[in-house]
């Protein structure tokens, strides 16, 4: 959930990296710090807490393009969760509040079973937080397709994709070789054009 911070005159949205392990969640966030169109100091540092054998990362941003809604700046904060099962208790913490989620799938042959059960966990873990993906904006990122033989796109988008079902939208997706920097920041893009968008139309209902 949004947060108001009348102090700094922002609006604070969550994003969460979700995936299986070693999918490249973590490259894409250090990318997208790398990469960000921003000002000096509306970038945050990069944070890692780290655990005996995995870690969580996270930092802030307001983008250098980014409209004000009602004065307020948005500033947009970037998580991604432990890939290891054994940090699930993790994950539904860094998920509390969440507003938008990027799934991060690992395109390479054999790894489907990882990415169904990493997203199987999504849904489990929202569950708990009385939360449900498709009310959650979201989008998806198919990675290391630079690392043949990989899965076919399709066939991703079909499996995958919650929405690929029959009767159900498909949502977004994204074919991405993340250490290259290649579909990272239009993944991230058009997940914040959903969160500025939805966040624009209860701003103008509010004021309605």
């Amino acid at each position: 959930m949004a947060i108001i911070n009348q102090a700094t005159k922002e609006l604070q949205v969550k994003i969460v990296y979700y995936g299986p392990p070693m999918g490249g969640k973590t490259t894409n966030l250090v990318q997208v710090h790398d990469h960000v169109h921003t000002v000096p100091g509306n970038l945050g540092k990069l944070v890692a807490l780290a655990t005996s054998s995995d870690r969580t990362l996270f930092f802030d941003f307001i983008p250098l393009e980014q409209a004000e809604m009602r004065g307020f700046k948005v500033k947009f904060q970037l998580y991604t969760v432990p890939g290891q099962v054994i940090y699930n208790t993790t994950r539904q913490l860094v998920l509390r509040g969440v507003d938008g989620i990027v799934f991060v799938a690992d395109s390479q042959l054999g790894k489907m079973q990882e990415n169904l059960e990493s997203l199987q966990n999504l849904k489990d873990n929202l569950r708990t937080l009385k939360l449900n993906l498709a009310d959650i904006p979201h989008v998806f990122q198919y990675n290391k397709r630079d690392l043949p033989p990989t899965i076919a796109l399709e066939e991703m988008v079909s499996t995958i994709n919650v929405g690929g079902r029959a009767g159900h939208e498909i949502m977004p997706s994204f074919a991405a070789t993340a250490n290259r920097c290649q579909g990272v920041m239009e993944t991230l893009d058009c997940l914040t054009n959903k969160l500025s968008a939805k966040f624009t139309n209860q701003t103008q209902k509010e004021l309605a």
